[in-house]
């Protein structure tokens, strides 16, 4: 029994000994550099590419007040309403004025229709016709342009509903039912539908920022699922106290919490690395290491210092050059 033991083990190492020179002779990895871009992680806030202010169009008491912060609205509703009593007795003082002025007109008519029919008979002068086609003319335009006061008093009141000029989240609401507003007076602010990631970095980035570079945030910041991908769609020209201001675009933007702080990895120019995929790297307590391959030689294990994680592989600070075979471990 003891020799086939001893016979059994030996063949078991001859075969694993060549199965493992085939393995290292058929997978080698040639170390190249490699241009990557070079990440930084800054800070963004989530914010509407317009923040637009709804307005009362005239002075009055707020009646209703119909949204609160937080509110979504669609363009054209109404938000809130401006009454002014003063509208109100002018109103009813045109109305007044354009009963008496039907009155008058009414009558106007009928003295025209007498004088019509005794001009017939030849009664009265031409001249007293003529003055009662001429009362009637006078009571028809003074009708007219009272009828037409009374319509800019309505227009008046109806401007009162102050209406969204956009669809989107009210953000602020700086007054409550019964506040006194004049004309041009700010009653709310609407964030539009449209959100974007608003980046800010020091001005010594402004040559590496560009529309369409791509920026890289965690979604689980967002409350989304997975790492999120998005565009920087505009560069301000104008540098806000030594920063850069950029717009960023990306979808399944959350837009509840307006101003929210998101981390995210934007561009800060490119430089060359190494990058080595993950299966040509040990790790032994606590050093990584690869094999190296030597010119007529058996390969020999070389620590390296580990950088970050790509898609590609795994960055490589230090421990090889252009130019290394390495043979998978």
């Amino acid at each position: 029994m003891r020799p086939l033991h001893i016979a059994a083990l030996t063949a078991f190492a001859l075969a694993l000994s060549l199965a493992g020179r085939a393995f290292a002779s058929g997978d080698t990895f040639t170390v190249q550099p490699v241009t990557v871009s070079d990440e930084k992680a800054v800070f963004a806030t989530v914010e509407s590419a317009n923040v637009v202010p709804a307005r009362a169009r005239i002075g009055g008491t707020i009646a209703e007040l119909a949204v609160r912060q937080g509110a979504h609205v669609e363009r054209g509703q109404v938000i809130a309403t401006v009454g002014d009593e003063k509208l109100v007795l002018q109103l009813r003082s045109l109305d007044a004025q354009i009963a008496g002025l039907k009155a008058q007109l009414a009558q106007a008519n009928i003295d025209l229709d007498r004088a019509q029919r005794i001009y017939k008979t030849g009664a009265i002068p031409k001249s007293q016709l003529d003055q009662a086609q001429t009362n009637v003319d006078v009571a028809g335009n003074s009708l007219k342009a009272q009828t037409g006061q009374r319509a800019v008093v309505e227009q008046q009141l109806a401007e009162g509903q102050v209406l969204a000029p956009t669809a989107g989240r009210v953000l602020t609401v700086p007054v409550t039912n019964g506040t006194v507003v004049m004309a041009g007076d700010q009653l709310a602010t609407i964030a539009e539908q449209d959100f974007v990631l608003r980046i800010r970095v020091p001005e010594r980035h402004a040559r590496f920022l560009k529309v369409g570079d791509p920026i890289r945030l965690d979604g689980k910041d967002l409350g989304l699922d997975g790492s999120k991908t998005g565009t920087i769609s505009l560069v301000y020209p104008d540098i806000e106290d030594g920063r850069v201001v950029a717009d960023a675009r990306v979808e399944g933007l959350t837009d509840y919490f307006v101003g929210e702080r998101i981390r995210v990895w934007v561009s800060g120019g490119d430089r060359q690395t190494f990058i080595l995929p993950a299966r040509l790297i040990t790790t032994r307590f606590g050093i990584d290491y690869v094999k190296l391959q030597q010119p007529g030689g058996a390969p020999i294990d070389v620590p390296v210092q580990r950088g970050r994680e790509t898609p590609d592989g795994i960055e490589i600070l230090s421990g090889v050059a252009a130019g290394d075979v390495l043979v998978q471990p």
